[in-house]
C-alpha cells in the first residue's frame, strides 16, 4: 500500500549532512518527496511510497546521519503532492 506523511525533524540537524543524507536514504528506499531545512532550525518534509518503505525512512529519521544529534521526529499523515523524485529544496 502507498502513503505520504509529512515529517519534521528537530535537534542538529543542519549544517550536519542531513538533507542530502535523506534524499540517498529515501531514493535508496524508492521514495519519493522532498526535504528542506527550516528557518527555526529543523528539517522538514514530504514521503511518499509503499508502507514498509516508509517504516524504514522514519526509523532512520530517528537517528540521521552520523554528525546528527536528533531530539525529535515528528511524523504525520499527508496528501501526495505528485512530486517524482526525492528532492533537496532550498
Amino acid at each position: 500500500m502507498s502513503s505520504s506523511y509529512r515529517f519534521a525533524v528537530s535537534g542538529r540537524v543542519q549544517g550536519v549532512g542531513f538533507r542530502a543524507s535523506a534524499q540517498g536514504r529515501a531514493a535508496a528506499l524508492g521514495l519519493r518527496g522532498w526535504v528542506r531545512n527550516r528557518a527555526d532550525g529543523a528539517v522538514e518534509g514530504l514521503a511518499c511510497g509503499e508502507d514498509a518503505a516508509l517504516a524504514a525512512f522514519r526509523a532512520w529519521l530517528q537517528r540521521g546521519p552520523p554528525a546528527a544529534r536528533v531530539s525529535a521526529v515528528e511524523w504525520s499523515p499527508a496528501s501526495d503532492d505528485g512530486q517524482t523524485g526525492f528532492l533537496v529544496r532550498r
